[in-house]
Order: structure tokens, then C-alpha cells, then sequence
């Protein structure tokens, strides 16, 4: 049976950089928090494009390249 996260199991399990598993409750809380407010602010934000005349397809490929741009430390 695959692992859950503990607190919204429509989230991932989060895991540290050796891919064992944060079992620090508010650790996962505050990435739990994290997670759906990105997602409201960029359901937002397509909810909001498509009604101003783009296409879904248009912004959701702006989104990912946002995302695919992060980085966690400037270079």
C-alpha cells in the first residue's frame, strides 16, 4: 500500500532530499498550507486569463514555465 500524507491525502507525502519521508506534523502542515494556496492562487489566476480571452492551454503553459524557472537559490 502506498504511503499517504498524514493530514490531506490528496497531497503528496513530502519527503527530505533522500527521499525519506517528513514526519514532522507541522513541517507538513506548513507544506500542506503552502501547496493549496499555490494551487488557489493559480487556479486564480487561469480562472481569471480565460475570462480576459486567453486560452487554458496558453496560461497553463505559463505556469509551468514559472515553475520550471524557480530556483531555490539565486546563482
Amino acid at each position: 500500500m502506498k504511503a499517504a500524507n498524514p493530514l490531506d491525502p490528496a497531497l503528496p507525502v513530502w519527503q527530505t532530499a533522500d527521499g525519506s519521508a517528513i514526519a514532522c506534523i507541522e513541517k507538513i502542515r506548513v507544506l500542506n498550507e503552502n501547496c493549496r494556496e499555490f494551487r488557489q492562487v493559480a487556479l486564480d489566476l487561469l480562472e481569471d486569463g480565460v475570462l480576459l480571452g486567453c486560452t487554458e492551454t496558453q496560461l497553463k503553459d505559463a505556469l509551468f514555465a514559472i515553475v520550471a524557472g524557480l530556483r531555490v537559490f539565486a546563482d
